[in-house]
């Protein structure tokens, strides 16, 4: 086994440069050094290998056969390790596949519009989406990526702003014709407030009255794991829900969904960010390629 502290790459680099420039002065010039320094690196390595390499005349260098051997294994060995260095740091070529942790509602309303042209642009990358509105562990669910709503909290993680989106209170057309149209804070109380299943960081819905803040507690029969279940409930007439405008947008200039409450609305914005996991700077060029497509296409205001 080799010792750890040859550098074998290295070798093999001043070598092949020793035969395709001629000699050694001519590598040293290519390579900084000087034919000394070239001149020992060499003989130094035929002393490890046990065998000549070239023959040196007053004129010019000649190969042995071990060293013509040597010189077009480390060729295809220097080839190799650039193309190894090409394909793990480009930003031309990126391949691999990229596992996205996400909310139903972003991946069903951003995620869904964008992805196609992600794929036509970087044929060489696969895209693996986990839809879920749960944090998750992302080295232990293996995900690259998590685009998650809310502000972030202090931790190992890196993130991108992709935006950020009001919160509306939706209704259906025909739940408000049975159960009226809420007017204050109070009005809450009497219907039914879709809620997430899970605890969240939010837990109320903050509505205005006069000066003040009023956090309505969300109580109601029905509730889910995912935004985008609630859309659909509320749309089916199942109560009020809090949602993230741009996930309502299609279905309010449709009718299917109104706002109420707009006027005492506190309008509070809810951040969105493509998080993974920091590693000194250096990402894979395929996380680096996606989190710089959703830092353009993906954001949510």
């Amino acid at each position: 086994m080799a010792r750890a502290d040859i550098n074998r790459s290295g070798e093999m680099e001043v070598f092949v440069q020793v035969v395709e420039r001629g000699g050694f002065s001519a590598a040293a010039r290519q390579l900084r050094m000087t034919p000394s320094a070239i001149s020992k690196l060499v003989a130094r390595l035929e002393g490890r290998l046990g065998t000549r390499l070239v023959n040196r005349t007053t004129r010019k260098l000649l190969l042995t056969p071990e060293g013509q051997t040597f010189y077009e294994h480390s060729v295809r060995i220097l080839a190799d390790m650039d193309e190894a260095e090409r394909r793990a740091s480009s930003h031309d070529d990126p391949r691999g596949v990229i596992r996205i942790n996400t909310s139903a509602a972003y991946g069903t309303h951003v995620l869904a519009r964008i992805l196609g042209r992600f794929l036509e642009t970087y044929p060489g990358i696969s895209v693996e989406v986990i839809q879920t509105d749960l944090v998750v562990d992302l080295l232990a669910e293996k995900a690259d990526i998590a685009v998650r709503a809310g502000a972030m909290p202090s931790s190992s993680l890196r993130a991108r702003k992709l935006g950020e989106t009001p919160l509306v209170i939706v209704a259906s057309p025909t739940y408000l014709e049975k159960h009226g149209v809420p007017k204050t804070a109070a009005d809450l109380e009497q219907h039914c407030r879709l809620g997430f299943g899970y605890v969240r960081a939010v837990r109320e819905w903050p509505v205005a009255e006069g000066d003040a803040i009023v956090e309505v507690p969300v109580a109601g029969r029905l509730s889910a794991s995912d935004g985008e279940a609630l859309r659909h409930f509320a749309i089916g007439g199942a109560g009020l829900a809090q949602l993230a405008h741009f996930t309502v947008a299609e279905d309010l200039e449709a009718g299917r969904l109104v706002t109420v409450l707009d006027s005492a609305l506190t309008r509070r914005k809810e951040p969105f960010h493509a998080v993974y996991v920091g590693q000194g700077g250096h990402l894979p060029a395929r996380i680096r390629t996606m989190l710089d497509y959703l830092a353009e296409h993906g954001r949510v205001s």
